[in-house]
């Protein structure tokens, strides 16, 4: 069974960090592409970052450029977001999947708040 496990959120000041795993089962981890997706409250999931499972290339999100890193490591399987300079905006749940996203995929998710 495909699990995708997501963890690490939090409440946080603006301007603070965190750092946030997704642990993979269930699958070939090295075979598939993982992306970091976000929701806030009222608005639709979007893409934030993603991590290639060949050559470690990475695509962030423009709002997000500069301030997050994703990385992966394949004898844990998690794909680690570690986010940086975060703003009130980055507050909603986050979610791992593999990329493209499978919707089966989805899991609870992790939620993160960023306080003015």
């Amino acid at each position: 069974e495909v699990q995708l496990v997501e963890s690490g959120g939090g409440l946080v000041q603006a301007g603070g960090s965190l750092r946030l795993s997704c642990a993979a089962s269930g699958f070939t981890f090295d075979d598939y592409a993982i992306g970091w997706f976000r929701q806030a409250p009222g608005k639709e999931r979007e893409g934030v970052s993603c991590i290639s499972s060949s050559d470690g290339s990475t695509y962030y999100a423009d709002s997000v450029t500069g301030r997050f890193t994703v990385s992966r490591d394949t004898a844990q399987r998690t794909v680690f977001l570690q986010m940086d300079s975060l703003k009130p905006e980055d507050t909603g749940d986050y979610f791992c999947n593999i990329y493209p996203p499978n919707r089966v995929y989805w899991g609870q998710g992790t939620q993160v708040t960023v306080s003015t």
